[in-house]
C-alpha cells in the first residue's frame, strides 16, 4: 500500500491540447478532498484550460489546494495583465480561493459565468471590485483568430450554476463536473479508456445519479451542441477515445436510476459544502440499494419543485447547515412544504452539518417528530468537515434507509417455491467464508459463499457481493481484501449472519491479527488469502470482484472447508 512518505508532491503538469490551447492540470497524488466521490483515494487532477486567441481565456481555476502551484504555472504560460476573461463553469467556497488571487493578480478579467454562479460570487469574493459577464445560452465569448466560446447551461441540484463551454475553432468541449473521474498520472487523453470505465462509474454514481433528471436534460442540450473532437472536464483525462461509449453510458445510467420503483426526495441546502457532502454519502447509499434520489437544493428550487418531489416519493431526507443558530430560510420554507404536503406513511431522516451548534438539525427533528413522522435513522450531525469514517456511515445509513422503505412498500415479492432452474443453481456450492477489507480508517466484513478459484497464474479467486453491502465501496480495483476461509463446524459465521446498524464494528468480540495488507485475518479461521483487487464486473444484483492472491497461510490443516448448501438459488 502506498504511505505517506511515498506519495509525490502535487504538482502541475501543462501541454498543447488543441490549436491555441493549453491544458494546466493540477495533480495530487494523495487524497484531495472528503467528498464521497473522492474515496477511491486514487488522488485527482484539476484541469484548467487556457486558450490564446487575440484575447486570452482561462476556463475553470482549479480549487484552494493548488492555487499556488497553479498560479506559478500560469505565470510561465502568460503575463497576469494579458489576462481578458475567467470563465468559471460552476463556483463554490474552495475555488473562490484561486478566484481571488487571480482577480489580484489580473483585476483587467471579467469573470463569464452563469447567473447563479454571478450571484454567488460576489459573496465569496470579499467585496473586491470585478467585472461579472453573465453568459446565457446564447451570449458568447469573442476570442479572435477563430475562436469563439459558446455557453450551454446545465445546472444540477449540487451545481445549480454549472456551465459548460464549446470552442468551435477546435471542437473541445469543456464539460466542467460532466464526464470526469478522480484519478491521477502522466496519462492526458483517454487511450486504453476501459481502464478507467470503473472510476468513471463510481464517479457518476456519486455525483450525477442523484440528479439523474437533470443530468439527462444537460445531456440533450449537450447534444444539442456541434459535434465535439473530444471533452475536456474539470477531473481525469481528457475524454477522446471512449467518448461515444461514455456518452451513451450516462445516459443508459441515467435511466436506470429514472426507471426505479421506489424514490426518496432529499432535500438539503449547504452553506460551505459540508451538508452538501453528507447529502451525497447518503444519497450514495440509497442509490446503491436500488431505490433512485430526486435531489433538491432548497436554495434554488422552486417552492413547487420541492413540492412535486415530496408527493411522488416514497421517502423524504431534509439536510440543513447551522448559521446564525438558524437553518436557512430556504429550508424552513421547504420543511412547511414537507410538513403540509408528505404522507405519515413516508420514512424521513434529518442530517446536517454546523460549527458550533446544531440548533438547525434539532429544529428539523423536533417538527417533524410533533407532527408525527417516523425516523429511519437517528440525526446524522456532523460538525465541521466529514471524515472517511463518517462518510462511509452516512453511505451505511442511506443503504438502510432504501432497504426499509423496501420492507414498508413489499418491493421484494415474498419467499416462493423455487422452480427447476433455481432448484439446480441452488446445488452449486461454494465455500464458506468471511471477506475483511479495510482502506484508510475505514473496515468493514461480510460473510460470504459465492466464492471460487478463478485463475492459476496468478492464483485468483472471485467473490459476488451484493450492490447494497456495506463492503461494496471498499472492492474497487486496487482496493485490498482478505478472504478467510471457514472450517467445518465453526462457530462464528452466526455473528456475520446478523444485521448490522450503520456504522456498526462487525468484527467487535472476534479474535484477529492484521494482515501485511492492513485487513483482519480470523484467528478461528481455517485459512486466509491476502488479495488486491484486480477487476470487477457488474452483474445484475452483485459485483463480481476479482482478486488476485498475493499472499496466504493454513491455520487449521487438520480440518475441513466449510461449505454452504442450499436447495434455492433465488436466496441466499
Amino acid at each position: 500500500m502506498t504511505t505517506e512518505t511515498q506519495i509525490k508532491p502535487r504538482d502541475v503538469q501543462t501541454l498543447q491540447i488543441a490549436e491555441d490551447t493549453i491544458a494546466i492540470r493540477s495533480r495530487s497524488w494523495g487524497r484531495l478532498r472528503f467528498e464521497i466521490e473522492y474515496a477511491l483515494q486514487k488522488g485527482t487532477t484539476a484541469n484548467s484550460y487556457l486558450i490564446q486567441g487575440n484575447k486570452t481565456a482561462i476556463i475553470d481555476p482549479p480549487g484552494e489546494s493548488f492555487t499556488e502551484i497553479y498560479l506559478e504555472a500560469l505565470q510561465k504560460r502568460i503575463d497576469f495583465d494579458k489576462i481578458d476573461f475567467i470563465v468559471c463553469g460552476h463556483v463554490n467556497p474552495n475555488r473562490a480561493e484561486t478566484l481571488k488571487a487571480l482577480i489580484d493578480r489580473a483585476p483587467q478579467a471579467t469573470i463569464a459565468c452563469s447567473n447563479p454562479a454571478a450571484i454567488a460570487l460576489r459573496s465569496l469574493i470579499d467585496d473586491r471590485e470585478v467585472n461579472i459577464k453573465v453568459m446565457r445560452g446564447e451570449e458568447t465569448l469573442n476570442l479572435g483568430k477563430g475562436h469563439r466560446l459558446l455557453f450551454v447551461p446545465v445546472p444540477t441540484p449540487r451545481w445549480p450554476d454549472e456551465l459548460c463551454s464549446y470552442d468551435p475553432k477546435t471542437q473541445v468541449l469543456f464539460t466542467d463536473k460532466f464526464f470526469g473521474c478522480h484519478v491521477c498520472g502522466d496519462q492526458v487523453f483517454d487511450e486504453g479508456w476501459t481502464v478507467y470505465s470503473d472510476d468513471r462509474r463510481y464517479y457518476f454514481d456519486c455525483l450525477m445519479a442523484p440528479n439523474a433528471a437533470q443530468v439527462e436534460t444537460a445531456l440533450d442540450r449537450l447534444e444539442a451542441m456541434p459535434p465535439a473532437r473530444f471533452y475536456a472536464p474539470n477531473h481525469g483525462p481528457m475524454v477522446r477515445d471512449g467518448m461515444q461509449e461514455l456518452t451513451a453510458l450516462y445516459h443508459q445510467w441515467s435511466k436506470e436510476q429514472k426507471t426505479q420503483d421506489l424514490s426518496v426526495a432529499m432535500i438539503f441546502a449547504s452553506a460551505y459544502g459540508n451538508t452538501g457532502t453528507v447529502a451525497a454519502a447518503i444519497a450514495r447509499g440509497i442509490s446503491k440499494a436500488g431505490v433512485r434520489v430526486d435531489s433538491i437544493n432548497a436554495e434554488v428550487a422552486d417552492p413547487n419543485e420541492v413540492q412535486a418531489a415530496v408527493e411522488k416519493s416514497s421517502g423524504f431526507i431534509i439536510g440543513s447547515p447551522t448559521l446564525g443558530g438558524h437553518a436557512p430560510t430556504q429550508i424552513q420554507t421547504a420543511l412547511g412544504i414537507v410538513l403540509s404536503t408528505a404522507s405519515k406513511n413516508q420514512l424521513a431522516g434529518v442530517f446536517g452539518s454546523f460549527g458550533w451548534s446544531g440548533e438547525a438539525i434539532d429544529l428539523l427533528e423536533s417538527k417533524l417528530q410533533d407532527a408525527g413522522f417516523k425516523l429511519g435513522f437517528e440525526p446524522i450531525r456532523v460538525k465541521f468537515k466529514p471524515t472517511d469514517v463518517t462518510l462511509q456511515y452516512c453511505e451505511e445509513v442511506g443503504t438502510d434507509f432504501a432497504q426499509a422503505l423496501k420492507r414498508t412498500k413489499k418491493v421484494r415479492p415474498a419467499a416462493k417455491p423455487a422452480n427447476t432452474t433455481e432448484q439446480a443453481v441452488g446445488r452449486i456450492v461454494g465455500s464458506l467464508s468471511v471477506v475483511t477489507a479495510k482502506q484508510g480508517d475505514v473496515s468493514s466484513a461480510m460473510l460470504a459463499s459465492w466464492v471460487s478459484q478463478a485463475t492459476f497464474n496468478p492464483p485468483g479467486l472471485t467473490v459476488a457481493v451484493a450492490k447494497d453491502r456495506a463492503i461494496e465501496s471498499l472492492l474497487h480495483p486496487g482496493g485490498h481484501f482478505v478472504l478467510n476461509l471457514l472450517p467445518e463446524g465453526d462457530r462464528i459465521s452466526k455473528h456475520f449472519m446478523k444485521r448490522f446498524a450503520p456504522g456498526e464494528d462487525r468484527l467487535e468480540g472476534i479474535e484477529i491479527d492484521t494482515a501485511n495488507n492492513g485487513c483482519a485475518v480470523l484467528k478461528e479461521g481455517l485459512a486466509y488469502l491476502e488479495c488486491t483487487v484486480e477487476n470487477r464486473m457488474e452483474c445484475g444484483d452483485h459485483w463480481l470482484v476479482y482478486g488476485v492472491a498475493e499472499a496466504g497461510n493454513v491455520l487449521k490443516p487438520e480440518k475441513k472447508t466449510a461449505v454452504h448448501h442450499r436447495k434455492s438459488g433465488n436466496h441466499y
